[in-house]
């Protein structure tokens, strides 16, 4: 039976490093391309939420051939990114009513550190799909979307639970480490989360329950055929 699984996407274009400059960015591109291939191979829905419902951006380092293992692998998930009707008319983050959903995933890029990791309404979705035991998977960078999930107390609702994320060695090797205001794993660790990190850009996925996690772009197919199971 087709299940529905909902697309949470960063709106942002850039990400403000600490000088004030915009670094181009959004979401990347294999993140979105890879679980929707699996997604919708095993005949479920996919539907793409964003703030505002603005349009996503692809981060275009994203769909460089240096980033998806040479010229044929890029040209192939450019082609397949284009080709995703679902994108192209996202609906509102504040319209979603987490109840119509039977998974929510949030693909990861820089995007999410600009404007999911404040933002409450994500936050609030987090929250719920968390307690609700709903399929839930956040992969790379996504997982700063989590830093705005909060209790009443003002704790992190995740805090206690194990994840993966970017993680502060990867930031390192891709050159922005010390142009970022704040690291990934480091907020998250502050905010009381367990993170677990594996090799640099290598496959790394943590299961919590109901929580999937993945470290970064290689390990969103493997997070994707993680959730999947879940959906049965």
């Amino acid at each position: 039976m087709a299940k529905k699984i909902l697309f949470v996407m960063t709106g942002a274009d850039h990400w403000t490093l600490n000088d004030g400059t915009r670094h181009p960015t959004g979401f990347w591109a294999e993140e979105a391309v890879a679980p929707y291939e699996v997604f919708t191979a095993a005949g479920h829905q996919v539907t793409v939420a964003t703030p505002g419902g603005v349009v996503p951006t692809v981060d275009r380092g994203s769909l460089a051939p240096a980033a998806n293992g040479g010229e044929e692998a890029a040209r192939t998930i450019a082609q397949t990114l284009a080709s995703i009707e679902e994108l192209k008319s996202p609906v509102a983050l504040a319209d979603v009513d987490l109840d119509d959903w039977d998974a929510v995933f949030y693909p990861g890029g820089h995007g999410p550190m600009e404007d999911l990791a404040v933002d409450a309404t994500s936050g609030r979705l987090l929250t719920r799909a968390l307690h609700g035991g709903k399929p839930l998977g956040v992969v790379c960078h996504a997982p700063a979307a989590l830093l705005a999930a909060v209790e009443p107390d003002g704790s992190n609702s995740f805090a206690g639970r194990e994840v993966t994320a970017f993680s502060n060695a990867e930031e390192t090797l891709a050159g922005l480490a010390d142009k970022a205001k704040w690291l990934l794993e480091t907020r998250l660790v502050e905010a009381g989360v367990r993170v677990r990190v594996g090799e640099p850009f290598a496959p790394h996925v943590v299961v919590d329950g109901s929580l999937v996690t993945g470290q970064n772009p290689a390990s969103s197919a493997p997070l994707a055929e993680e959730l999947l199971k879940m959906l049965g």
